[in-house]
């Protein structure tokens, strides 16, 4: 081990950075937000240090380097252009016992900064010794995935908690299996939920008891985005790796679903046009039975839970049966497919609004407020609106809008296989049937679509999608 990890109380104490660039900007920052009083020695200051000067959130000595501005420190760190300069303050600190870093000058340096996990107060260092730390950076990153910021309010939460617990066992492992089983338990998923109050309430329940709570059945609302995997959240990710069922629908990616936990069960509960493998009202009994069974529940649906996906039902047959769950946003396909599509659904130059409209229409009727909808100034989007495209047009046309007005219908979007079909609500109707468009697809009507052209910056490979099998 090159170096000892330990982490330094620096709260009110002074601290020196001798350099006044960007470099020594983050340095001030980091510092500062452990407490530490800052000096910055510098002849000159970037933008960001002056403002926090003028701001009067640290001290500055404008001059160069000088062997008294390191008496009185705890922490000195150098960061100028100059390795000299940087040099003499690593000597002079060392001679003092003073913790020193020099940045990218490991030899010179008492102390290295690692690259920092920070759930106040809970910290995760990461150091690979000096050797690189890009590849600490990418470390961290990846572990950010895994890591709930919710974990510091959970720390928080057990630290209020400490001598309760020690005064109601009597043992030291039967306060470790106690605080196991709530850092893994229903307590822990509850807070991290942003249940708090429930949470606090189940820890001082356990605590009266002297029992951890058993865990129990939950069921996570997860969108899972318009397809592109890389759009899910830190937060659903976690999740489905924490599933024990998986119950998907039609839009979920192939992409996405690789990423759930291998070992769990999939159960398709896909619906078509005119053809569903699940009924919604059996849905929502096959989740609330799956949680009764003690089981983790993820329900994964395209684009948001609660943009057209019915979310709020399930969730509604939920809360009736006492089932506990998480609802994770996913990025709508509106967002999402508009963005890869290159067509920005609000533009100042262009439009004052955008509405979301489902294009499903009961049996083929124009039950739409279309008068509303054919308003010039704004953006219409329609879900699941290719199999009525025609009667969309017609209808918007026949309320206002001119028959040039343009129109997109974006297929697959944010996928390898995305294609964009751009017309205006004269053409777009026949330019689908032409080129034999298939769901999913989403519908956007308005002048932002002419900035397609001037914006697309999505290169799909046009690669075929990969079969994801269908069980249960």
């Amino acid at each position: 081990m090159k170096f000892l990890p330990i982490f330094m109380n620096i709260k009110g104490q002074p601290c020196l950075v001798v350099g006044g660039g960007q470099v020594a900007s983050r340095k001030v920052f980091m510092l500062q937000r452990a407490g530490g009083k800052v000096t910055v020695v510098a002849p000159s200051l970037c933008d960001e240090l002056q403002a926090r000067v003028e701001k009067g959130e640290l001290k500055y000595l404008p001059e160069s380097f000088k062997p008294a501005h390191i008496d009185q420190q705890v922490v000195v760190i150098a960061a100028t252009d100059e390795e000299a300069v940087n040099r003499q303050v690593s000597t002079l600190a060392k001679q003092q016992g003073i913790p020193v870093n020099v940045v990218d000058a490991p030899d010179l340096c008492s102390f290295i900064v690692p690259s920092i996990i920070d759930r106040d107060p809970v910290q995760i260092a990461i150091s690979t010794g000096g050797a690189s730390p890009v590849l600490a950076r990418l470390l961290r990153s990846r572990l950010e995935t895994f890591i709930p910021s919710a974990y510091g309010r959970l720390a928080r939460l057990v630290e209020s908690y400490r001598e309760k617990v020690k005064q109601k066992f009597s043992g030291s492992n039967e306060i470790r299996s106690f605080w196991e089983q709530i850092l893994e338990g229903p307590v822990a998923e509850l807070l991290i939920a942003g249940k708090d109050k429930a949470a606090k309430a189940m820890l001082q329940q356990a605590i009266e008891e002297a029992r951890a709570p058993e865990k129990r059945g939950e069921v996570y609302l997860v969108g899972a985005g318009p397809g592109d995997p890389d759009l899910l959240t830190f937060r659903a990710l976690r999740l489905m790796q924490q599933a024990d069922v998986v119950v998907y629908d039609r839009l979920v990616s192939s992409g996405v679903l690789d990423l759930v936990r291998r070992d769990a069960e999939f159960i398709y509960a896909g619906k078509a046009r005119n053809r569903h493998t699940l009924k919604q009202e059996n849905i929502n009994a096959l989740l609330v039975r799956l949680a009764k069974e003690g089981k983790k529940v993820l329900r994964l649906k395209g684009g948001d839970p609660f943009i057209f996906g019915r979310g709020g039902e399930e969730i509604e047959t939920l809360m009736a049966e006492g089932i506990s769950f998480q609802v994770v946003p996913g990025i709508t396909a509106a967002a999402g497919c508009a963005s890869y599509a290159g067509i920005p659904l609000t533009h100042r130059d262009y439009v004052q609004s955008c509405m979301f409209v489902t294009g499903h229409l009961k049996d083929g009727s124009s039950d739409l407020n279309w008068t509303a909808l054919s308003q010039p100034g704004q953006t219409v989007v329609f879900y699941m609106g290719l199999y009525a495209v025609r009667e969309l047009c017609s209808q918007l046309i026949k309320h206002g809008l001119p028959a040039d007005t343009p129109a997109a219908l974006v297929e697959k979007g944010t996928t390898q296989q995305q294609r964009v079909h751009v017309g205006s609500l004269g053409t777009l109707p026949e330019l689908v049937e032409s080129r034999k468009v298939e769901p999913p697809t989403l519908i956007i009507v308005g002048e932002v679509v002419k900035l397609h052209d001037k914006l697309a910056w999505f290169e799909p490979d046009g690669s075929e999608p990969t079969e994801y099998p269908v069980s249960g």
